[in-house]
């Protein structure tokens, strides 16, 4: 059963953007991570290596955990993700399902509409949009 203070150590990684640490800190080597329906990835290897890719797509990425529940050895995160680059920017509103031994997280379940994974357009384009759909 993780003890508070170290889900929330684990927070303030990932809050701070040290993506990379938290899964070296907090996961376990043979971690099991699903997206949604689909198992994706097994082992902590592939978990950064995965992270390498998502965060080497994109110029920023910031995470805020909206709601945190801790009930003996399951962990539940609501989290709000915003990702941008110059071409693209998209929030992801996810709640993750933990659960965690020795306090290392074994599994991992994330729950999300994978509709939010449409990238915003973020240039010129954009902006004369929002500025039509000001004037109307």
């Amino acid at each position: 059963m993780p003890e508070r203070h170290v889900v929330s150590t684990f927070i303030s990684l990932v809050e701070s953007g040290q993506f990379i640490d938290a899964l070296q800190r907090f996961y376990h080597p043979d971690a099991i991570v699903w997206e949604n329906l689909w198992q994706s990835r097994i082992g902590l290897d592939a978990l950064i290596e995965n992270e390498r890719l998502v965060l080497n797509r994109f110029t920023t990425v910031t995470a805020h955990a909206a709601q945190v529940v801790v009930d003996g050895d399951r962990v539940v995160i609501n989290w709000r993700f915003e990702f941008s680059s110059d071409n693209a920017h998209t929030t992801l509103d996810e709640v993750a399902v933990q659960q965690w031994v020795d306090g290392k997280i074994v599994y991992e379940r994330f729950y999300y509409d994978p509709a939010q994974l449409q990238p915003e357009a973020v240039g010129p384009a954009a902006h004369e949009d929002a500025r039509e759909a000001a004037a109307q």
